[in-house]
């Protein structure tokens, strides 16, 4: 069979194409454009990419800064910005100023890597590109990147809920095998104390022993309560309502002395979807915290605004999702950094006497409501917790 023949008109392969509506290759094997899409068109579609898109030239310029970089980025858009360099453009993101610089460098580029924003705190996975000429010779590189900022909250969560499931396990499993000797040490010192009620030395040992059986028995109850899954019991809840309950029972249970506390609540907040007495045990446990920390003296301000959150709903984008922000702010002596890191942690505790529960029942509270609790401390400047609660509550119901 002889060979096939090539079209005299060389051509015709390319212009079928274009009436196809495909990319032609180019003399290089690069693929082209469709003859009839101007420029505008990929300028649009990089700007309405959901992902963030950001190009440099070879020059150090910058080249492609889309709407999703300038918001994962906390920058303002400027047209402006296309054309100077790019380490001026980003001087506030040194850490993404310093991958784009190893672009030209290395020979091999990730395919996925994340990042943790220094200045914001955001989580980007991202990928590097090279941008090659026609000829193969370099013209510049692309960050292409996602705000995974929620999905790592979520996967740190997943991973806390599964310690915590195999911790809890094992609490429960030596609380139970605790509480009834420790009941029975209470009832049987209590009933030799009463045989011996002219011994003042024993009485006052009898005395110790029970106490010290009281107090034991109370952290095996603490336990207990931890382990135990929470169950939200939701309604309309008034975040005002809660906060004021919280400092009135905060004053019952722990000493107050000089300490002013002052109420900052917003007007017109919206009506949480939540629980209501849980949420007051919130507040109460980290305004006694506080009165704890500070010896008696100080101020203490509790502050409520109205918030919302950034969250990634897959084909239907970026969703606002309405928050209720509550801000427990007091001057006491502080928290180092090395106690802020494990301040959450079960059984970890700076107090003389302490189940170390009290914060690690804050936070599995706080995530059952599918919000969130943050702490700002430093020695000597206060101590700030910050408790985003969703409106809508968990599991996204919402009233009517």
């Amino acid at each position: 069979m002889p060979p096939a023949r090539m079209p005299r008109n060389g051509g015709a392969v390319a212009q079928s194409s274009r009436r196809a509506g495909r990319a032609v290759p180019g003399p290089s094997g690069f693929p082209r454009p469709h003859p009839s899409l101007d420029d505008r068109f990929f300028r649009d579609m990089v700007s309405s990419m959901r992902n963030g898109v950001l190009a440099v030239a070879r020059d150090g310029t910058l080249a492609v800064m889309n709407d999703e970089a300038y918001r994962i980025f906390a920058l303002t858009p400027s047209p402006l910005d296309i054309g100077r360099p790019y380490t001026e453009v980003l001087r506030s993101h040194h850490d993404v100023v310093r991958a784009i610089a190893t672009a030209f460098e290395l020979s091999h580029l990730p395919n996925r890597a994340e990042m943790r924003l220094k200045a914001t705190g955001k989580v980007i996975g991202y990928t590097l590109s090279i941008i090659h000429a026609e000829d193969g010779s370099t013209r510049g590189a692309a960050l292409f990147f996602k705000d995974l900022t929620r999905v790592e909250q979520l996967e740190e969560r997943e991973r806390l809920r599964d310690r915590l499931a195999a911790l809890g396990e094992m609490a429960a499993g030596m609380a139970h095998e605790l509480k009834n000797p420790l009941a029975g040490i209470e009832v049987m010192a209590g009933l030799l104390r009463r045989k011996v009620p002219d011994s003042p030395d024993a009485q006052s040992i009898l005395t110790d022993i029970i106490n010290e059986a009281k107090m034991a028995n109370a952290t095996v109850v603490e336990v207990l309560d931890y382990v135990r899954p929470v169950r939200l019991e939701t309604e309309r809840t008034s975040i005002a309502e809660v906060l004021d309950a919280a400092v009135t029972m905060a004053d019952g249970k722990a000493l107050r002395g000089e300490i002013a506390v002052a109420l900052s609540i917003a007007p017109d907040l919206p009506l949480l979807h939540a629980d209501r007495h849980q949420l007051c045990q919130v507040f109460t446990n980290l305004i006694i915290n506080a009165f704890e920390a500070m010896d008696g003296r100080g101020h203490i301000e509790v502050a409520a605004v109205d918030g919302q959150v950034e969250e990634d709903h897959g084909p239907h984008g970026v969703v606002h999702v309405p928050t209720v922000i509550v801000q427990i702010t007091d001057d006491g002596p502080g928290v180092p950094a090395d106690v802020v890191d494990k301040i959450f942690n079960p059984f970890f505790t700076t107090k003389a006497q302490g189940s170390g529960l009290g914060l690690a029942i804050v936070r599995k509270i706080v995530d059952a409501h599918d919000g969130r609790i943050d702490i700002a401390s430093a020695p000597g400047r206060g101590t700030r917790f910050t408790v985003t609660l969703p409106v809508s509550g968990a599991h996204g119901q919402w009233f009517e």
